[in-house]
């Protein structure tokens, strides 16, 4: 029942404004979810969302240097922009186990055996995307340049007719990479079952992930299997909106709004190691009108 079809958007249960029952969930598991666009880990988290696990809020709180309230958050659009300038890292990584936990913790694979031709972010974000894509992507057919796209399907949101000799999509259905007609391979891989890429150290110029990573249970590892494959001074490009499958996201993320999202993600490249310090910009086409967008970026180190 899910091929062919949107997953639908619940503007409703958005995690710093509405409380939704958990167990109003239990009966939705594929419903896509939109979280709110400020900062939700100012408060009491686990207060306001219930549900299995509880979210590392009062230690995360503490690592959160200029945050604010969800209200001052949705007034100053910038602040997805400078959360992740001038931060004062702690030496330990300051999530728990139960953080990466999700409520669906059966293989990725099950959940997405029927292909789903289909965007999960609207038109506005994509056209946001496909832009930021253009403006930072080497130019098309250039000699000996690489990209990856992880956690790929039938469409990778890249500007129109680009090529390169070499773009690999590494995805969970394999009829949906089949289709993507910018990738000149691919591979099928639960990067929740394996974290290890199937690519050479060095290979890549560039490596994207479009509205997944909230799905990666296990971080740090696969954000230092992205170091490994990329090539010195290659670039990691994570986009996000204010969506998500919420019985397949991490618990951390479901539980917070776009600008710790921006942190969160941050935090995956200081302490994965190897990068320089990452960035964050905020794309969104139409803020408040539509879907919002977001990219964190960093390049690996040069060797």
């Amino acid at each position: 029942p899910l091929s062919g079809t949107r997953a639908p958007r619940m503007a409703l249960c958005t995690t710093s404004a509405v409380v939704c029952p958990f167990l109003h969930y239990r009966s939705l598991p594929f419903t896509l979810v939109r979280s709110s666009r400020g900062s939700a880990l100012t408060g009491t988290l686990d207060a306001r969302v219930p549900r299995r696990g509880l979210l590392g809020s009062f230690v995360f709180h503490s690592f959160m240097l200029g945050s604010s309230s969800s209200v001052a958050a949705r007034s100053k659009i910038s602040e997805a922009e400078q959360i992740l300038k001038n931060v004062d890292w702690s030496e330990q990584f300051p999530f728990k186990k139960e953080d990466f936990q999700r409520y669906d913790e059966t293989p990725d694979t099950f959940f997405y055996s029927s292909p789903r031709f289909v965007t999960h972010i609207d038109d506005y974000a994509i056209q946001a995307l496909t832009k930021y894509y253009a403006s930072v992507f080497p130019p098309s057919n250039s000699p000996g340049v690489a990209l990856l796209d992880m956690c790929s399907s039938w469409i990778s949101h890249y500007p129109k007719g680009y090529k390169q000799e070499r773009i690999a999509g590494l995805g969970l259905n394999e009829e949906e990479l089949k289709k993507n007609p910018v990738l000149t391979e691919y591979a099928v891989q639960d990067l929740n079952q394996n974290i290890t890429l199937p690519y050479e150290d060095n290979s890549f110029d560039v490596i994207t992930n479009a509205v997944s990573v909230d799905y990666i249970a296990k971080p740090l590892e696969v954000f230092r299997e992205m170091g490994r494959v990329l090539k010195p001074g290659g670039i990691a490009i994570m986009s996000f909106s204010n969506r998500c499958f919420w019985t397949k996201a991490i618990s951390i993320w479901t539980g917070t709004g776009d600008v710790d999202h921006v942190y969160i993600v941050g935090s995956y490249f200081h302490y994965a190691g190897g990068y320089e310090p990452p960035q964050a910009l905020d794309i969104s086409p139409n803020p408040g009108r539509t879907d919002p967008m977001y990219v964190v970026f960093s390049r690996k180190l040069q060797a």
